[in-house]
């Protein structure tokens, strides 16, 4: 009896699979901020993030953690902007091939209209949570220590156009203050400022300030 041909084992495909998770992901992260604005991170729960998302609280655990975690994520998220290329990346690209210190200014401050309305929302309400709560502390605490090491990196790619009597220190701190959530808050979220506005405003005081 002749043998029977073999069928060929087709290769599993994990690309759907991915894109599913990813629009879970997506769907819990938007649903975290979606209510962490209006009952801040006390008044969230895990099983409410879970609920607006459509996806079991088994699955929230799982894939962050718990609330700290969820926070850390956005933050991250924010960090990373809208674009296919993390903005974080792209602010580092500009600082090693730009030649002109004002066209790397106006550079790094588009990139933070990008990021600061969908990151400094959240680093407002760690600093918040932070008082009662030692995750969300702990968590401030590192995004200030990374904060002042990018910021420290920024000023040294300036170096070589501060005016006179400015130290990369005194310029690391002068983008520290002309970045801050407060900041931010106070003209855009407040005063009803666009980002495009406050970025212009950035880029003005920066310039003034170390150039």
């Amino acid at each position: 009896m002749p043998a029977r041909p073999v069928k060929a084992r087709r290769g599993y495909d994990a690309s759907g699979r991915r894109l599913a998770a990813a629009r879970r992901r997506a769907a819990v992260l938007d649903a975290a901020a979606r209510l962490f604005a209006a009952h801040g991170y006390a008044g969230t729960t895990i099983a409410a993030v879970a609920a607006e998302a459509g996806v079991s609280v088994e699955t929230v655990y799982k894939r962050f953690g718990g609330k700290a975690g969820l926070v850390r994520a956005l933050w991250e998220r924010g960090l990373a902007g809208e674009g296919p290329e993390h903005a974080e990346w792209r602010s580092d690209r500009a600082a090693s091939s730009a030649t002109d210190p004002r066209t790397l200014i106006r550079r790094w401050t588009e990139l933070g209209a990008e990021v600061a309305p969908r990151a400094a929302p959240v680093l407002l309400m760690i600093r918040a949570a932070a008082g009662t709560d030692p995750e969300m502390a702990r968590l401030r605490d590192r995004i200030h220590t990374e904060r002042l090491e990018r910021m420290e990196r920024n000023a040294g790619a300036l170096a070589a156009h501060l005016r006179d009597g400015v130290t990369v220190a005194q310029a690391r701190d002068v983008l520290v203050a002309y970045t801050t959530a407060e900041l931010f808050e106070s003209l855009v979220l407040h005063q009803g400022w666009s980002p495009e506005e406050f970025a212009d405003f950035q880029r003005r005081g920066i310039e003034a300030q170390l150039l």
